[in-house]
C-alpha cells in the first residue's frame, strides 16, 4: 500500500512513513493509491471476532508490510486491552431502529482514543528502530488534546505540543489535558478560535524552515493512521446488526470530517452502508457544502458543542480529492483558492456525487436538547450534546425503515456535565477512572494566536533533527 497527497506533489510514502508524517510536504493530505476492498466472505467473516482482531483485519491492507501479522495484532489487544468495556465499543439499543455506538470506553472519556491509543504504539514502535526524535504538534477543539496526550504522555522519542482555544473548551475537556505533568507534554491555551489554533499548526507543517529543523508529525485525523483506526468500528457495529446481508445507516456528529469520512471509506472497503448522516450544530459549513454547494467560512458560533465549532473541516479535502475523480493538481488549485479567499463552491455534479453517500443535517441548541430528553425519557439513556446532534439528525433522516441507524456516541456525557444537567435536570457522574481530576494541578502556557508566539515556544522546548 502506498499514500499519495490529495494535492499530487509530495512524495508518495509506505504506511510507516506517512504515519510519522501527519500532514504531507505539500499541505495536502495523504490517501491510500486504492481503495482495498472486502468480499461479503470477508465481510461475514469479522462475526463473533473481538475487537482487537478486528481491527487487526481491517488494518491490514492499510498496513502493508510495515508490520508483521503478529505485530499488529500484537498492538490491537495493546491499544484495546485496557478499554473499560470488553466490547471496546459496545452496541446500545434506543427504539426498534435506532442504536448508540459507545465509543467513549477509553481512558479520556472519548472516541479520539479508539485511534490515538492504536497511533500512540505505532508510533513506539515505528520510532524505536531508530534515533528518530518526533515532535508531534496539534490543535484541538475538545477531545483529541486529551486522548493525544494520554497516548504518548511519557513516551520515549516523543515531544507534543497541543494546543486549544482559551476558554473554548469544556473544564474536564480542559483539565484532561493540563493535569498531565509529563516532561514531554506541553498544553497551549491560544488567545483564539481552533480553526486559528488548527492553521496555525498546519502553517508549521508548511513552514520550510520549521518543518526542517524538527520532525514533526500530527495526531490529529490529518494523520492517516489515525483515520484508519477509526474504520474498524464501522465494521464492528455493521456485522453485529446484520451486515454484510443488511444496509446500516450511521448518523455522525461532525466537526472535522474525520469521523464520517472514517464510514465513507469502510463504504469503499465494502461495508454495506446505506448513509452517512453528517450531523453538523449551527458552525454548518458541512451542511452547506453539501445541501447546496457554499463552502464559505464565517464566524465561529460558541455552542454547548465545543468540538464541532468549527468553519473548516480539514479532512473535507479527503472526499474532495474522490469527488474531483483523485485530479490532485485541480484540487490543490481548489483548496489554494480557498485558504486565500475562504470560500469555494461545489458544483452540482460534485453535490450529486456526495449525495450517493452522505445526506446532512444542521441541529439547533433546541433540537439537540430535544434529542437529549428523548433518549432519556424514552431509553433511559444520558447521552451528551455532541451525541444529541447525531441523534437528532439520525431521528429526522429519511430512511426506509428496515434500515437500523447507528448514532456514533462520541463522548462521555458526564464531559459535558453542566450542558447535560441543563438539559435533563440530571447530572451524569465522572466515572471511576477520572475520578480527582477536578483536583489535580494544572499547567499549560497561554499565547497569542501568532505564529511567531507559538513557533519560538514549541522551538525553545522541542528537539531538534539529528
Amino acid at each position: 500500500m502506498r499514500y499519495i497527497s490529495t494535492r499530487g506533489e509530495a512524495p508518495a510514502l509506505g504506511f510507516e512513513a506517512a504515519t510519522l508524517a501527519g500532514l504531507a510536504s505539500d499541505g495536502g493530505l495523504y490517501v491510500p493509491d486504492a481503495w482495498p476492498t472486502l468480499s461479503p466472505a470477508d465481510i461475514a467473516a469479522l462475526a463473533g471476532l473481538s475487537y482487537a482482531e478486528t481491527a487487526a483485519r481491517i488494518l491490514t491492507p492499510f498496513v502493508g508490510d510495515a508490520l508483521a501479522q503478529a505485530d499488529l495484532r500484537a498492538l490491537c489487544e495493546a491499544a484495546y486491552g485496557s478499554f473499560s468495556h470488553d466490547a471496546v465499543t459496545p452496541l446500545v439499543q434506543l427504539d426498534q431502529r435506532h442504536w448508540l455506538l459507545e465509543l467513549f470506553h477509553g481512558p479520556t472519556l472519548a472516541f479520539k482514543d479508539v485511534a490515538l491509543q492504536m497511533l500512540g504504539l505505532l508510533f513506539e514502535r515505528f520510532l524505536s528502530k531508530g534515533d528518530q526524535h518526533l515532535t508531534i504538534v496539534g490543535a484541538t477543539s475538545g477531545d483529541t488534546g486529551s486522548a493525544a496526550i494520554a497516548a504518548v504522555a511519557d513516551r520515549a522519542h516523543i515531544d507534543i505540543f497541543m494546543l486549544h482555544p482559551l476558554g473554548r473548551v469544556s473544564e474536564v475537556q480542559r483539565r484532561q489535558m493540563t493535569t498531565v505533568l509529563s516532561p514531554n507534554v506541553h498544553n497551549i491555551a491560544i488567545e483564539g478560535d481552533f480553526d486559528e489554533a488548527q492553521a496555525l499548526v498546519k502553517r508549521m507543517f508548511g513552514d520550510r524552515d520549521f518543518s526542517q529543523r524538527f520532525q514533526l508529525s500530527a495526531v490529529n485525523s490529518i494523520n492517516w493512521a489515525r483515520l484508519a483506526a477509526q474504520i474498524v468500528y464501522y465494521f464492528y457495529a455493521a456485522v453485529r446488526l446484520g451486515a454484510p446481508a443488511r444496509d446500516i445507516a450511521f448518523a455522525v456528529p461532525t466537526g472535522n470530517f474525520g469521523d464520517v469520512f472514517a464510514g465513507y471509506v469502510a463504504k469503499r472497503m465494502g461495508l454495506p452502508v446505506a448513509r452517512l448522516i453528517v450531523a453538523t450544530n449551527v458552525n454548518d459549513i458541512l451542511h452547506r457544502a453539501l445541501s447546496a454547494g457554499d463552502y464559505s467560512t464565517g464566524t465561529v458560533t460558541p455552542t454547548h458543542t465545543p468540538s464541532m465549532d468549527i468553519q473548516v473541516s480539514s479532512n473535507f479535502e479527503r472526499l474532495l480529492f474522490d469527488l474531483h475523480g483523485r485530479d490532485a493538481t485541480g484540487l490543490a488549485a481548489e483548496m489554494r483558492g480557498f485558504e486565500s479567499d475562504r470560500r469555494m463552491t461545489l458544483p452540482p455534479q460534485l453535490r450529486d456525487r456526495a449525495a450517493a453517500d452522505f445526506s446532512s443535517a444542521r441541529v439547533d441548541h433546541d433540537a439537540m436538547v430535544g434529542a437529549m430528553r428523548w433518549a432519556h425519557a424514552r431509553a433511559g439513556q444520558i447521552i451528551d450534546p455532541h451525541t444529541a446532534i447525531g441523534l437528532a439528525a439520525a431521528r429526522a433522516a429519511d430512511l426506509p425503515a428496515d434500515v437500523p441507524v447507528v448514532t456514533l456516541a462520541t463522548a462521555h456525557p458526564a464531559k459535558f456535565g453542566d450542558a447535560v444537567e441543563a438539559a435533563i435536570g440530571v447530572r451524569a457522574p465522572l466515572p471511576d477512572r477520572i475520578a480527582g481530576l477536578m483536583d489535580k494541578q494544572e499547567r499549560y502556557a497561554t499565547l497569542p494566536a501568532t505564529f511567531e508566539a507559538i513557533t519560538g515556544y514549541v522551538a525553545a522546548r522541542a528537539k531538534p533533527r539529528a
